[in-house]
């Protein structure tokens, strides 16, 4: 019972399980591997939180955009509110829209001027905007073909950091792979120390 206790102790004991360990080594850890994406991710969002975070802005442009957000629901359940008015009380509704029929023609060619620019501007705003996004990204493209010509460019042999591409010259080969001189290290070993 001696031999198999150090046995196991050897393999399992001091918190260690050794074939876990070796097993790791030719495979990952699903559960590590999982915590590593999860942290991954979680960093890939939160540049993205910076970087289309909004900077603080002042009371007033913060009720102006307020403002500026009014007219589109304000118009939709205005409209909303209509057919309820004239459902719960016709004749009510009969009367407003009596009124409604007495305004003269070029006010509501302004009214109907003023809604058009409204939403005409905020529809050319926006349209801008994304055409300065896509010319944006246009203009890095360029860029980025010259970089995948270089990149298709460079000698497979040279890919690893570190290491010179000799391409079939066995001499040349054999030079990369010997160690510089070391000055230094050359006068140390001229010159051990007394403790040596």
């Amino acid at each position: 019972m001696g031999v198999m206790e150090r046995v196991m102790t050897m393999i399992f004991g001091g918190g260690r399980n050794v074939v876990k360990e070796t097993a790791e080594v030719f495979r990952e850890n699903a559960e590590a591997g999982a915590w590593r994406d999860a942290r991954l991710r979680e960093a890939a969002l939160e540049q993205f939180a910076q970087e289309f975070a909004l900077p603080r802005q002042s009371l007033f442009n913060r009720i102006m955009d307020g403002v500026n957000r009014l007219p589109r629901p304000l118009m939709a359940l205005g409209t909303i509110g209509l057919f309820v008015a004239a459902m719960v009380h016709p004749v009510w509704f009969a009367e407003r829209m009596q009124g409604i029929a007495l305004v003269p023609e070029p006010l509501w060619w302004l009214l109907g001027a003023v809604v058009s620019f409204y939403f005409g501007a905020r529809h050319q705003a926006k349209g801008q905007e994304l055409q300065r996004q896509l010319a944006e990204t246009l203009a890095h493209t360029p860029r980025m073909a010259r970089n995948m010509i270089m990149l298709d460019g460079l000698p497979s042999g040279a890919s690893a950091p570190g290491n010179a591409a000799t391409g079939s010259d066995a001499t040349l080969t054999i030079q990369a792979g010997k160690p510089e001189a070391n000055a230094a290290l050359n006068d140390w070993r001229a010159n051990p120390s007394p403790g040596r």
